[in-house]
């Protein structure tokens, strides 16, 4: 688990809920429960239109990212990639087969360049197969990323426009002076989602996906690197080097 997200999302509560109550006002004000649909139903129905069922549904099934590490190592990969290589200059690439199909801690992506490797596959449609494969992966994840952070758009100009309609509410209180603060000040509370909702929420979310399907690209560049060289037949020195630049890159 990424415990540097969930504490994060701690700090805000905690800060939030802090400053509301330093100065003895309530916590219960930030809580209108028609403030929360204008906001989250508007934000969540200008989505609707504007994407795909499976992209949102893909955006969704991203969501556990933010509170838990990428499931792949890059010094684990450098590791078994720089053992291929020496069993490849030693015993041909045939070798490679028997780990191929038993190491089941392989991801599909060092599956698929591992077979073609063992297969003989040439190495320029080795490496348009594979970076084809990383392009569109990063390509279908931003766009996961754009849709939060669409979200993170739309949810500020939602809740202006739930502070109006709760302003309009307000002005039928004109002639109750006693109910006329507090309509006002539940009239904001949209605002506050709406502002919150967006750099709390949305827009961290479409950062944090960014930045884990980048370190996954890293991933899976240093082991197309690593499979090309061992094709070439490079030593194992210049490999090590080599893969260690990319973990040195990495964000996690």
């Amino acid at each position: 688990m990424n415990k540097l997200g969930l504490f994060g999302f701690v700090i805000i509560v905690t800060s939030i809920l802090f400053a509301q109550s330093y100065h003895g006002s309530s916590v219960a004000g930030l809580f209108d429960l028609p403030a929360f649909l204008i906001v989250f139903g508007g934000t969540f129905g200008a989505i609707l239109v504007q994407t795909s069922s499976k992209q949102l549904l893909h955006a969704l099934s991203l969501l556990p990212q933010i509170f838990s590490a990428p499931k792949y190592s890059l010094l684990e990969q450098s590791k078994k990639i720089q053992r291929w290589s020496n069993k490849s200059r030693q015993h041909g690439l045939l070798s490679l087969e028997k780990e191929n199909e038993q190491d089941k801690s392989l991801d599909p992506f060092t599956k698929k360049g591992l077979s073609m490797l063992i297969d003989g596959c040439d190495q320029v449609i080795l490496q348009d197969v594979l970076q084809q494969d990383i392009d569109l992966d990063s390509e279908h994840q931003e766009r996961s990323a754009q849709l939060y952070e669409s979200m993170g758009g739309y949810s500020p100009t939602i809740g202006i426009i739930g502070a109006v309609l709760g302003l309009i509410q307000a002005m039928s209180y004109l002639d109750q002076p006693e109910k006329l603060g507090s309509g006002i000040a539940v009239a904001f509370v949209a605002t506050i989602y709406g502002v919150g909702f967006a750099n709390f929420i949305y827009l961290p979310i479409a950062n944090k996906i960014r930045l884990h399907y980048q370190f996954v690209a890293l991933y899976k560049e240093m082991t197309l690197i690593g499979l090309l060289a061992i094709a070439h037949g490079d030593n194992g020195l210049l490999l090590e080097r080599r893969l260690h630049g990319y973990i040195d890159r990495a964000s996690y």
